[in-house]
């Protein structure tokens, strides 16, 4: 079912070309605009985002250099039953996943009861200094991205989950705000949800996984700094959160605590939102080279003096290794049937899937099960026939290294191009917080294949974004 990639779900029209009702005012409102003002409004977007700084790191594009992820203003349109399903999905997901990481790193149930493999222990995400730590409420993907594709037969489905430092939601929020700021008069067409209470939101998470006792946290972000590709959504959401952004030698460890160094003096840290990966985190624990970190960071946290969100060792859980079993956690954890989907994924470490996989490269997409950003990758319709080769041997040389799936044929969306407005295809990342409950705000980070027929939608292989319009009910206003 998931082989035939020309033919896709159009969320806009019907294979008859009728408009759905969803989108039935926007035809009516993009009727009335000229194509020329369309492009006018997007560039005058650019010169907004470029003005505040919104910029991508494109690693291996012109030496690296920055620039600005490309911002659709044809909004994406969800209805309120569709959101209903995705909500209720990805937080039974999310909570099945930290059940999984609080078992995995104490009493292991899940490979004792044969659901698992022992070999889980020898990912390289897996984190042996976290094996029988206690973390406050159970919680280590305090903030999480779950991937979402919907498909030709109009189907759900989670391509991967994101729990180390996922980033884009300073896209859903600045991607509204331009939308507002752009298009008041197609506001009132439609009853949207909010989005811009999600850094308060997160603040409130935060605070409720301090440490026991602690009644009154203090909260940091700590980012790896400004050479960081997404050093503008840290800012941003420090900013937005009314906390401080701080750098790996703002803070020092001292009798079990991690203070801040300030004008007056040092002040004491109770929850760190951290945007550094585990190996950079503490030169003590992990990469002694590291300048990024905290010396004495991963002592601390062990024992008590701070709560670190995400908790380390959260990697093991969104390896995509571990995505296969994911359907299985949300059985054995919470006794219930999946409400979401995997995509049908093979695992090359199995001798019949590498087999087939091998026979099949021109029609599969093909991952490193550790890579992350849309590199490492084969999408092998779109590879010439020495990629494909080149590629074989790869698996052949590492066959534990890869998953692979089938080309999806991913929903689109009307997106502006140059020639008018056309269907572009699209994925979306909603992000679920977690703290004293498990909640997320209505919508998420769309993004837009930009090219035409391209299937790749990563912001740093040159996707854009575009803002998710959940509704309140299913009926335009």
């Amino acid at each position: 079912m998931f082989m035939n990639t020309n033919t896709f779900f159009d969320e806009m029209r019907t294979s008859t070309g009728s408009v759905r009702r969803l989108y039935q005012p926007f035809e009516e409102w993009l009727n009335g605009i000229d194509h020329a003002q369309l492009m006018q409004k997007s560039r005058e977007a650019e010169m907004l985002f470029r003005r505040v700084g919104i910029t991508f790191n494109v690693y291996g594009d012109e030496a690296g250099a920055e620039r600005l992820i490309p911002f659709d203003v044809v909004p994406r349109i969800l209805a309120a039953t569709e959101w209903k399903q995705l909500s209720a999905g990805v937080i039974q997901r999310v909570s099945a996943l930290n059940a999984f990481l609080n078992d995995l790193y104490h009493d292991q149930e899940i490979i004792k009861a044969g659901i698992m493999p022992a070999s889980i222990l020898e990912n390289e995400m897996y984190r042996p200094e976290m094996q029988g730590v206690d973390v406050p409420g159970g919680i280590y993907a305090h903030v999480a991205g779950i991937d979402i594709v919907r498909t030709a037969e109009n189907e759900f489905y989670v391509l991967e989950d994101n729990l180390r430092t996922p980033s884009g939601v300073s896209y859903m929020l600045e991607d509204r705000k331009m939308m507002m700021r752009l298009f008041p008069e197609l506001f009132r067409r439609y009853a949207v949800a909010p989005v811009e209470h999600y850094p308060q939101v997160l603040l409130n998470n935060l605070r409720a996984v301090a440490q026991p006792g602690v009644y009154h946290p203090t909260v940091v972000l700590l980012t790896p700094g400004a050479y960081n590709s997404a050093y503008f959504e840290h800012a941003f959401l420090a900013q937005q959160m009314g906390i401080e952004l701080v750098e790996g030698q703002d803070l020092f460890c001292k009798d079990n605590a991690v203070f801040m160094r300030t004008t007056e003096g040092p002040k004491r840290i109770d929850v760190i939102y951290r945007r550094i990966d585990d190996d950079f985190l503490d030169p003590q624990a992990f990469r002694k080279d590291s300048m990024l970190g905290v010396p004495g960071l991963v002592s601390v946290y062990r024992n008590g003096g701070v709560t670190l969100a995400n908790a380390i060792g959260t990697g093991v859980a969104d390896d995509k290794s571990t995505y296969t079993y994911v359907p299985d956690m949300v059985r054995f954890y919470l006794g219930e049937e999946p409400i979401l989907s995997n995509v049908p994924t093979y695992k090359l470490e199995n001798l019949d899937d590498r087999k087939y996989v091998l026979e099949h490269l021109a029609e599969l997409v093909v991952k490193e099960v550790q890579g992350s950003g849309g590199y490492g990758m084969l999408v092998g319709p779109a590879s010439s026939k020495q990629q494909i080769e080149d590629f074989r041997a790869r698996i052949l040389a590492e066959p534990d290294n890869y998953i692979a799936q089938p080309t999806l044929a991913l929903s689109t969306c009307p997106t502006l191009v140059e020639q008018g407005v056309a269907p572009r295809h699209v994925d979306l990342r909603p992000f679920v917080l977690s703290g004293k409950t498990v909640t997320l705000v209505p919508g998420g980070l769309c993004r837009v294949a930009m090219r035409e027929g391209s299937l790749v939608v990563n912001s740093s292989q040159g996707g854009g974004t575009k803002d998710t319009w959940v509704l309140n009910g299913d009926k335009p206003c």
